[in-house]
């Protein structure tokens, strides 16, 4: 695996699945066409409706997509930190994060993946010049820029789509990263995952994309997910002021 620019040289897209087995052929075949030495992680929670079925099918006639199954539903968070250490087991240079509703484009996996060498984090962004949402609802804009702008103060991070979760890693990052510690689920763990990226001193660049709301199955969006961001977010602001004040006699002395 050499240049992380090159399109050509493998990489591994981790693919979250429940319920998802009207959606994921197409994408697969659409990740296949974009990037022809790409690999693919299918991570299934034990869908009940054969997704992960339909992903063994498709793993046995190519060797560049595998299959990593879960008893049950246990989250996005939980489904991506077993894909990130199924592909750090395995020595990717470059680990993706990506839908299988279709909402992101794997067309846009090579801009993506040629910003990564200038930075340590990619994300596909909505929310910078030249970034779009398509067939959302005005309360579901409002809810996703009003949270980006929320954890960007709390934060203070200059990231504009920091929920994004169509996303590429160098394996750096993830080695580095407390994996272990990690918990959060949905909005809050792409939050997470970019704010300990932030704090460990690796630089995170936004690429614009055009995000596609789902034609096919049922949004995993839900309340639980909005409270559990809004309490956590609040919570590691107010850590980071309570550090910043501690910090202020320090550099009072100097």
């Amino acid at each position: 695996m050499s240049e992380i620019g090159d399109t050509t040289v493998p990489v591994l897209v981790v693919i979250p699945t429940y319920n998802e087995r009207d959606t994921l052929g197409g994408v697969i075949e659409r990740i296949n066409e974009t990037l022809p030495r790409g690999h693919v992680l299918v991570v299934d929670d034990g869908s009940p409706d054969g997704t992960g079925e339909l992903a063994d099918e498709l793993a046995a006639t190519d060797e560049r997509v595998h299959v990593l199954h879960r008893a049950e539903k246990a989250g996005l968070g939980a489904a991506y930190i077993a894909g990130f250490r199924w592909g750090l087991a395995r020595q990717y240079a470059t680990l993706v994060e990506m839908d299988a509703d279709g909402s992101h484009a794997p067309e846009d996996l090579p801009r993506i993946l040629a910003a990564l060498e200038r930075a340590d984090l990619v994300l596909g962004s909505r929310y910078v010049s030249g970034g779009r949402v398509v067939n959302w609802p005005k309360r579901r804009q409002l809810l996703s820029r009003g949270g980006n702008l929320y954890s960007r103060l709390a934060l203070g991070v200059s990231i504009r789509d920091i929920t994004a979760g169509f996303r590429a890693y160098r394996a750096s990052v993830l080695e580095k990263l407390p994996l272990d510690d990690i918990a959060s689920q949905g909005y809050c763990f792409q939050i997470d995952l970019a704010w300990r990226t932030v704090r460990s001193g690796f630089t995170v660049a936004e690429v614009p994309i055009t995000f596609t709301e789902r034609e096919l199955g049922v949004s995993k969006m839900s309340g639980d997910i909005v409270r559990e961001a809004v309490l956590q977010v609040g919570r590691w602001g107010l850590e980071r002021r309570r550090q910043q004040l501690a910090a202020l006699p320090r550099r009072l002395k100097r």
